[in-house]
């Protein structure tokens, strides 16, 4: 060994770095993605670096994680294992069509589409096919909201009637008395900014079959005729389900984001959405009205059968809310996009609130959105647990554990995501850099083992997060 290679693995034990094996002369021809040429800029860096421990130390590191990294994670995301697991489920007919899109450390690593994204007018499934996200508007909405919240407009501990002076007489259903009338209590604390980040405000979702039902149905909140503000007033007008930050129960909370983001920035939510998120990230095919061009690219949406056959629903049912302009813009659900615009969406999370030289909120905040908001004693938490070993932050569920056993779905500590009602699914895994979106269109949610087969092929090739 020469002097000038002995000089590098030293200094590469001592950063603790074991990659400058891959510089030896045999390892360096083998490595296409490596090569001589970076091999070489390590040589030149060490003609250039202290001689000290610390300097060579902490600028190897420094060295290894711009280039070394990359190049060899990028071999982590396997194409063929992902194509068979997408390819499997079109070939059993499980689905009609599914695509994906995958990126690594910044860079496209996989993409895929199979199947029809509308079977009976035989219309492949391609990178371009606009489908509805459903609750995958939930995490723009948290988005436009928090960059609201850094202008300092509102803080998240601060109460909800502060903003919305309608919501200052909530109450909270207890039951019924002898002649079916609903009782109800006073709140034990107000309902904060943060109670309707993370679904802890009580409001009822139309799941518990209470006596609150009836009441919840006849006023109809969420009605496509309701303005945000209406839905709010309707929402107000209603007792709450049970205490505030006492449950997690997924409800309408986001579409009361919504109608603060309108109050607050004085702008209709829609074109909030355009001007500060899908503007500036180049999304220009997310939005809540399809335009006349884009009913050829829409993917028809099916209905699941407990035999596992799929029948196309009738574009009537199947695009009544995006096929006309609704007083209402919801922060739930309702955006249509196509992959590469919420990739766009999704990296943009990934790089800590900025793409391509646009920021729309800060790395801190990000970071607060990405974080588990639930209270320890918070343990009702109705389906949650499905999504695997998570906790909830800000409009994300976030991987709190390593998947416990096989038959969880792969999954890195610190992941944030979320899905939408047609099985659609994204995630941002800030450890290893990868950046997912998967989309499909039938309903129910989850009849088909679809994230799973795609989470587990994502991490075939990484074993801290592969489930096993």
């Amino acid at each position: 060994m020469d002097t000038r290679r002995r000089f590098l693995v030293r200094a590469a034990a001592l950063a603790g770095v074991p990659l400058l094996g891959a510089c030896r002369p045999r390892a360096a021809a083998g490595r296409k993605k490596l090569g001589r040429a970076l091999c070489g800029l390590f040589a030149r860096f060490a003609k250039r670096v202290s001689s000290t421990k610390f300097a060579v130390a902490g600028a190897l590191a420094v060295l290894t994680a711009m280039v070394m990294a990359p190049a060899f994670a990028a071999e982590r995301i396997d194409k063929d294992t992902i194509d068979a697991a997408l390819g499997a489920l079109i070939q059993s007919k499980a689905l009609v069509g599914v695509s994906a899109l995958v990126y690594e450390h910044g860079q496209e690593a996989y993409f895929g589409a199979f199947g029809q994204a509308d079977r009976e007018a035989a219309k492949p499934m391609t990178r371009d096919t606009l489908v509805q996200i459903f609750s995958m508007t939930k995490p723009i909405t948290g988005v436009a909201f928090m960059s609201l919240f850094e202008e300092g407009k509102f803080k998240l501990d601060d109460p909800l009637e502060k903003y919305a002076p309608e919501f200052a007489k909530l109450r909270v259903y207890v039951g019924t008395d002898a002649q079916g009338g609903l009782l109800t209590e006073p709140l034990r604390r107000p309902v904060t900014l943060r109670d309707i980040t993370r679904h802890t405000v009580g409001f009822y979702n139309g799941t518990d079959h209470t006596p609150l039902a009836d009441r919840v149905h006849g006023v109809d909140p969420t009605a496509m005729t309701n303005t945000l503000a209406q839905e709010a007033g309707k929402l107000a007008s209603l007792p709450l389900l049970f205490q505030p930050g006492t449950r997690w129960l997924y409800g309408p909370s986001v579409d009361v984001q919504a109608y603060l983001v309108e109050r607050l920035s004085g702008m209709p939510f829609d074109e909030y959405l355009e001007r500060k998120i899908f503007k500036p990230l180049g999304m220009t095919h997310t939005r809540y009205v399809l335009r006349p061009e884009d009913h050829a690219r829409i993917a028809a949406m099916y209905d699941w059968h407990e035999d596992g056959s799929l029948t196309r629903e009738p574009d009537a049912t199947a695009l009544e809310f995006n096929g006309r302009d609704w007083p209402a813009k919801p922060g739930s659900y309702g955006l249509v996009s196509t992959l590469d615009d919420y990739m766009k969406f999704a990296r943009m999370l990934q790089n800590g609130g900025q793409l391509n030289g646009r920021r729309i909120l800060k790395s801190q905040t990000i970071k607060l959105m990405a974080t588990d908001a639930l209270p320890a004693e918070v343990t009702d938490v109705s389906w949650l647990p499905s999504k695997g070993s998570v906790g909830f932050g800000i409009d994300f569920a976030v991987r709190i554990k390593p998947p416990v056993n096989a038959a969880e779905a792969s999954g890195a500590v610190g992941e944030f995501f979320w899905d939408g009602a047609a099985d659609t699914l994204f995630w941002v895994d800030p450890v290893n850099k990868i950046t997912a979106v998967l989309f499909t269109q039938y309903k129910p949610f989850g009849k088909v083992p679809l994230h799973k087969a795609f989470r587990d092929a994502v991490y075939a090739h990484i074993p801290s997060a592969l489930a096993h």
